[in-house]
């Protein structure tokens, strides 16, 4: 016959052991939610990937089993649906602004809230002909497909008093084709590699950006308007960059965001350098002019840094797999 535990009295005086808790937070990771709003015949889609974690008075959980301050995870997956439902979906960062402010102050024993949301986007597939009457030609309105370019991604944390919003993108694949050059770096007996005037300077963008946001009483960002232009400064900077190394040119991208966007204090990029290396086509009698590259996926330069508006302090983890 099995005895079970009663919760709160341990088999063991907790004072008797030597070890203690740590760090600890629970809740419901990748709760897929879409949203669909419809005006009329047109529809617009909000798909999200939300992580819900949640912290404060969790010890006894841990040292008895007792459940007693626990709100299941599977409320707090029922949370985001509803409130996908209740309040809408504005944006990934508002709506994870209401998900932890709902967690933080409708339970007494959770003190932190983190949000995690990432965010997939989608595009109209436009008809042949909009003024075509064939059957199905409505679905202008409310067809679309799966943008192939970066995931959105977004993390809230709030402790009932201060908010911390760090915004982002991963998997944005930029490339210039010219108008990037590597040379004149160290040299030792293992150097191999040859310098280059004129090379593909390729990189997989992955990027967070914090936000000057942290009270109510602020004014909160357009996180929509602000996301879209932070991308669109980005790619310029990486379009309109002579590169002499990918480091500069990262640099170049997160001054231009910082210069142009007040509400953002810190960008952070991980960069890895696509290499693309010319082949060697004279075995068969061809030249090759800066025309046909081979694209190596593995090994890569890793290029890492943060930029930041001058007398902030950084606050983004420099492990970019933390958020």
């Amino acid at each position: 016959m099995t005895v079970r535990p009663q919760p709160g009295r341990p088999a063991a005086s907790r004072s008797s052991r030597p070890v203690m808790l740590g760090q600890n937070q629970y809740g419901k990771a990748e709760n897929r939610v879409v949203k669909i709003t419809r005006e009329g015949a047109t529809h617009h889609i909000k798909d999200l990937n939300v992580s819900v974690a949640l912290s404060g008075d969790m010890e006894e959980v841990h040292y008895s089993g007792s459940n007693a301050n626990v709100l299941p995870t599977d409320t707090t997956k029922n949370t985001v649906f509803a409130f996908a439902k209740e309040h809408g979906i504005e944006s990934a960062e508002q709506f994870g602004i209401h998900l932890a402010r709902h967690f933080v102050t409708s339970q007494e024993p959770i003190h932190q809230a983190r949000i995690r949301i990432e965010e997939y986007a989608w595009e109209r597939i436009p008809a042949s002909d909009a003024n075509s009457q064939f059957i199905g030609a409505d679905e202008v309105k409310h067809s679309f497909v799966r943008q192939g370019q970066e995931t959105r991604l977004t993390q809230i944390t709030y402790d009932g008093e201060r908010w911390e919003v760090v915004s982002g993108l991963k998997d944005l694949v930029v490339m210039n084709s010219t108008n990037s050059e590597f040379w004149g770096y160290v040299k030792d007996k293992y150097t191999t590699l040859p310098e280059a005037y004129d090379r593909i300077l390729a990189t997989q963008v992955a990027a967070r950006w914090r936000f000057n946001w942290t009270e109510d009483e602020q004014r909160m960002p357009q996180w929509e308007t602000s996301y879209k232009q932070v991308k669109k400064h980005m790619l310029e900077a990486f379009a309109e960059t002579y590169s002499l190394s990918l480091q500069q040119t990262l640099y170049q991208m997160g001054a231009r965001i910082i210069n142009h966007r007040a509400e953002i204090d810190e960008v952070r990029f991980s960069l890895p350098n696509k290499h693309h290396f010319l082949v060697d086509l004279e075995p068969f009698g061809l030249k090759n002019d800066n025309e046909v590259y081979f694209a190596a996926d593995r090994p890569y330069g890793l290029i890492e840094a943060t930029v930041l508006r001058e007398g902030c302090e950084p606050r983004i983890p420099e492990d970019l797999t933390n958020l």
